[in-house]
């Protein structure tokens, strides 16, 4: 074998071995996505219509959470969660539809307080979804119930599922850091 056969064995070589390592490195990183956000990660590639955008979505979405200081409320904090929310659960009897406003502004008052920016709905969602991916989907429906009721197209089973949805995000984000590790 000459020398330039060699070389040019040695390059496609080096070439396979490279391709064969992204291959996994790409793969990795898909199994590593779609385990950390669960259905959020289906959704996104359905939305963006384009698996690398939708992953290079979810890589930017964790990145940026990974920059915030999300931290576990304080027992005391919790506790006074917990009865507003109690609160809220029993206003909805009586007034549902100003129940429901009350769960969406309690659930904002959390997360701001576990240090989650509140900015507009979709930056919240996305921002959720990182550490609550199975949830956020109940956010987004409570959402859309809850403006539907401020244009006065929800009806009272509307906003009793708008307040299930709002509760499975609410006790979600009321789980500290360390319990959400140890699982």
């Amino acid at each position: 074998m000459n020398t330039s056969t060699a070389i040019i064995l040695a390059i496609a070589v080096i070439l396979m071995v490279g391709a064969v390592v992204w291959i996994m490195v790409q793969r990795r990183r898909t199994e590593e996505l779609r385990k950390r956000f669960g259905p959020e990660y289906d959704l996104v590639i359905i939305e963006r219509g384009d698996a690398r955008q939708a992953e290079s979505e979810l890589a930017a979405r964790q990145k940026r959470v990974e920059s915030l200081d999300i931290h576990p409320l304080e027992p005391a904090e919790r506790e006074r969660f917990i009865e507003a929310w109690r609160a809220t659960q029993a206003r909805f009897v009586d007034a549902p539809a100003e129940a429901i406003k009350d769960a969406d502004q309690l659930v904002t008052e959390v997360m701001q307080a576990r240090g989650y920016p509140v900015g507009d709905f979709e930056q919240r969602a996305a921002d959720v979804s990182v550490d609550h991916p199975i949830v956020v989907e109940n956010y987004r429906a409570a959402r859309a119930i809850a403006l539907a009721n401020e244009r006065g197209q929800a009806g009272t089973e509307d906003l009793r599922q708008a307040i299930v949805h709002y509760r499975a995000l609410f006790e979600d984000l009321l789980e500290t850091r360390e319990k959400e590790v140890a699982q």
